[in-house]
């Protein structure tokens, strides 16, 4: 398949809002489902494109991929600001991969978080870290394939009970090379 990794349009806001939002809803990553409150930030694509950078993965077409089927999203956070939420100085993060289940096991989740390192290290950030949920096993598998580790000394709770596990990778000189990122 071939998939184009673009900045998110203004035009594909509400779809790109509207597929995070399912895939979270469809996956039960949501502590309360419908009533959740970051189901509201989930959808605000806008906000986030405004705040970080919005990118999509689209389904290559005629024209190279860049009018294709929307499959995936992701926000990088490269420049710190209201959304970083594990980063530090020097680093960058990502949040709110998502993918269509019909789209999984295509490579479009990999190809963002490609994208998300590669913006990292053109500028010239030192360490990418990320969020997850503790039975992602599927989304850990790539992240550990792509060179990030656990991180438990950066696990934090967004709401009391409920823990999120950080995964980093260290954008070491020459790293994109061996690892073809």
């Amino acid at each position: 398949m071939d998939i184009t990794i673009r900045d998110a349009r203004p035009e594909e806001y509400g779809a790109v809002g509207e597929l995070t939002a399912q895939v979270y809803l469809g996956d039960g990553l949501l502590t309360f489902g419908e009533a959740d409150e970051y189901l509201t930030e989930l959808r605000d694509a806008a906000r986030r494109a405004a705040r970080a950078e919005l990118l999509v993965a689209v389904d290559g077409a005629a024209d190279g991929g860049a009018e294709g089927e929307l499959l995936g999203t992701v926000t990088f956070v490269g420049d710190g600001g209201e959304l970083a939420e594990v980063a530090a100085e020097g680093e960058a993060e990502f949040r709110m991969l998502a993918v269509r289940p019909e789209a999984r096991g295509r490579g479009a989740g990999e190809a963002l978080v490609r994208a998300c390192l590669r913006r990292a290290r053109a500028r010239g950030l030192r360490r990418v870290v990320l969020s997850s949920q503790s039975h992602l096993h599927t989304a850990h598998r790539l992240y550990r394939r792509l060179g990030f580790v656990r991180a438990p000394e950066r696990d934090w709770e967004p709401i009391p009970g409920f823990t999120l596990h950080a995964f980093a990778v260290d954008l070491a000189p020459g790293r994109d090379q061996r690892h073809n990122i």
